[in-house]
């Protein structure tokens, strides 16, 4: 996974805010990470020196701790979300733009692990370690939540079981076994993996982190619509994928709370409207199946405080087809060279299909971990 790799350094070295010489001071957010030799790691509270050579030299207010560079200094909490993840790239779609009608897409699909998830898991699992002791972390997934739950578990060293429906995507299970966590497939949908996984958490006494519940991963994806915000002041909506609702609330949270008039567009799969349907009457209503081609989207059992939250923090919620969603993924892939799965290509393809659209809007690119069969079938190849 050379690619995946190569994005992972990418954004280790983006939390690198300053190297010179002999010396390297690094600073991330209210926490610093500093990296000399070849494993010794230093972290602080508000800065850190570290001089390379023989010795590493941590300085910490009117304390100076040293250690060897033969071996890893010991490890506190990593940096917040935002300072490990991010900013992504938000580009100009050329391909799909007119004048008067501007998208720009937010590439969360270059976080490592392929997903947006990543920012909430990593997010929720870091301070949820900072309130008590967690000897496993458990998830349920389509397949995306899963892998970013797995990277956080080996990045915070927890050990890390995922709950899959039967038959899953083989990317998105390859990657999570990649990721070193223990893959279980059961269940016919999500909702039945969701069941099995909180038994299993509940009779194991493991932090079930469940993204639908949590009320910790919305504040990690949050940073995704202040970072648009301050990318593109004048984008007149923001178009996102509602799945469990978890990243919606967190985007909308975070955008309103820089630009309050900006319009939040939800969108979910026709073949899975629960959310749609809860969102338009005001009451929770659940679908008796959620059969798309977007597994992200895939959710039949709507929680009522997240439908109370859309309702308060969402302006519009649109439904695409099946269809529309292998056109955009099409569109993304000849036009833009972007790869995408139809959950991450969902909110190109609501945006496509929008007749009064604002004068410049914002689609989420959310994952790019397509299944071979949905690649076949819009003619993608390798």
């Amino acid at each position: 996974m050379r690619e995946q790799s190569e994005r992972e350094a990418a954004f280790a070295r983006a939390t690198t805010s300053a190297t010179s010489g002999s010396q390297t001071v690094c600073e991330t957010g209210s926490q610093t990470v500093c990296e000399t030799g070849s494993q010794t790691v230093c972290e602080t509270g508000s800065q850190t020196v570290c001089e390379m050579g023989s010795e590493t030299v941590c300085e910490m207010g009117s304390e100076t701790v040293c250690d060897t560079g033969r071996r890893p200094a010991i490890r506190s909490a990593p940096p917040m979300t935002e300072s490990t993840f991010g900013p992504t790239r938000l580009v100009r779609a050329a391909s799909l733009s007119a004048p008067g009608r501007e998208l720009y897409l937010k590439l969360e699909h270059e976080l490592p692990t392929g997903s947006f998830k990543v920012r909430g898991a990593v997010h929720s699992l870091r301070v949820n370690l900072a309130r008590r002791d967690v000897g496993e972390v458990v998830a349920a997934s389509t397949g995306n939540h899963g892998a970013a739950v797995a990277y956080a578990g080996r990045l915070l060293g927890v050990p890390a079981t995922i709950f899959l429906p039967a038959s899953p995507n083989p990317v998105k299970a390859a990657r999570i076994r990649e990721l070193g966590a223990t893959l279980v497939e059961t269940g016919s949908d999500l909702s039945a993996a969701i069941d099995a996984a909180r038994a299993y958490a509940a009779s194991k006494h493991a932090f079930f982190l469940h993204d639908a519940e949590d009320a910790d991963i919305p504040d990690g994806t949050a940073q995704i619509g202040r970072e648009i915000v301050e990318q593109l002041p004048a984008a007149g909506a923001i178009y996102v994928p509602m799945g469990d609702t978890a990243l919606i609330r967190g985007v909308a949270a975070g955008a309103k709370s820089l630009q309050p008039r900006i319009r939040i567009i939800g969108v979910v799969a026709a073949n899975a409207p629960a959310y749609y349907l809860s969102w338009t009457s005001g009451t929770t209503i659940g679908t008796a199946s959620a059969n798309t081609i977007a597994d992200g989207l895939a959710v039949n059992r709507p929680l009522p405080p997240n439908v109370d939250a859309i309702r308060r923090l969402v302006d519009e919620v649109m439904q695409v087809s099946e269809a529309e969603m292998l056109g955009a993924i099409a569109r993304l892939h000849d036009g833009e060279q972007i790869t995408a799965e139809p959950a991450g290509a969902a909110a190109t393809a609501a945006w496509l299909k929008e007749r009064e659209a604002a004068p410049i809007s914002v689609a989420l690119v959310t994952g790019q971990n397509i299944a071979p069969d949905i690649s076949q079938r819009v003619g993608i190849r390798g």
